[in-house]
């Protein structure tokens, strides 16, 4: 074999490297299949929308200024959610108050001398609906304390370190998709440095061609250990960087079905306390229904005949008429 036949041996590596390099394309260091060259990638989860399938690449912000990864997006589903969730607990709170407000001001309603001065079969249900309003108050100060300690508390007690697990996760998944950029850069040095040896070793392999010398022959052999170490160099990143993107995937893989999960229980969460929410409203309609059933009971026993017979028993001066006068 001839040096100049030697010096083709060079091309191996980067030949090998360049085919790989155009099957593919990067975006922020990370690697993907070329789409006219690739074919379509199967899903993860076919039919589930999940997010382990959707949320591989960087996308710009709402501005358009900055780049935003997938997962950091996801993170910012999760906070938001989080912030849904208290938002929720302080409805619910407001709704607390009201009902605290309305129940005392039914009962101090209920305490009113209004019209207490009625008798009979109507003074009974009026008093008896004064009353009711006492009750109702009763039903709705239940209903407010149920409502905290079974809707609101548990809304804001859910997941009280969940700010700072997510920070945990994002600086996790963060510090491995640093660590592809640099081994990213370390290919992309190592490219370069390989394309210099190259071109230095065609270069002196056509000085050769030219004049034949024992110091242009010794030149090349050093020069073609230079491009082969390059060569070599260039395959030991790669084989650093893709080693740092498996696990950046697999990290990614995991992690987002963890939130995935995370965020299936989160709704659940909500559903069932809001729905104890509505069986909480149904059981106060019902109690409330039931402080006026002795109201209607004693409205349909009004019987004004009735009524002025014991106001004339109570009240009668006399049931002697008048005659006329004698002479």
């Amino acid at each position: 074999m001839t040096l100049a036949d030697a010096s083709f041996e060079g091309l191996n590596c980067i030949q090998l490297f360049c085919s790989t390099f155009c099957s593919s394309c990067h975006i922020n260091c990370v690697t993907f299949p070329h789409p006219d060259i690739m074919p379509e990638q199967q899903l993860l989860k076919p039919s589930e929308w999940s997010y382990c399938d959707y949320f591989w690449a960087d996308k710009k912000d709402s501005q358009g200024n900055n780049t935003v990864s997938g997962f950091e997006i996801l993170l910012q589903k999760q906070l938001k959610g989080k912030q849904m969730q208290k938002e929720m607990a302080e409805f619910v709170r407001e709704r607390i108050k009201i009902e605290e407000e309305y129940a005392k001001n039914l009962s101090k309603l209920s305490q009113n001398s209004l019209a207490a001065q009625e008798e009979g079969t109507l003074g009974e249900a009026w008093a008896q609906l004064k009353k009711s309003l006492a009750d109702e108050a009763e039903v709705h100060l239940k209903f407010s304390s149920k409502l905290q300690s079974e809707v609101e508390k548990p809304l804001l007690n859910f997941r009280e370190n969940f700010k700072k697990d997510m920070k945990k996760c994002d600086h996790h998944i963060a510090d491995l998709r640093k660590q592809l950029a640099s081994r990213y850069a370390a290919v992309e040095k190592a490219r370069k440095a390989l394309t210099e040896r190259q071109k230095d070793l065609e270069m002196k392999t056509q000085q050769l061609e030219v004049k034949l010398s024992n110091k242009t022959e010794e030149e090349i052999k050093k020069a073609r250990r230079k491009s082969t170490q390059a060569g070599d160099d260039l395959m030991r990143c790669v084989d650093l960087y893709n080693q740092a993107q498996s696990k950046w995937f697999e990290e990614m893989v995991t992690t987002t079905l963890e939130l995935e999960r995370l965020e299936v229980e989160r709704v659940e969460m909500i559903r069932q306390h809001l729905c104890q929410y509505t069986q909480l409203r149904h059981e106060t309609d019902m109690f409330n229904q039931s402080t006026v059933e002795l109201v209607d009971q004693l409205l349909r026993k009004v019987d004004p005949a009735k009524d002025r017979e014991l106001w004339v028993k109570e009240h009668k001066t006399g049931d002697i008429r008048p005659v006329d006068m004698e002479i």
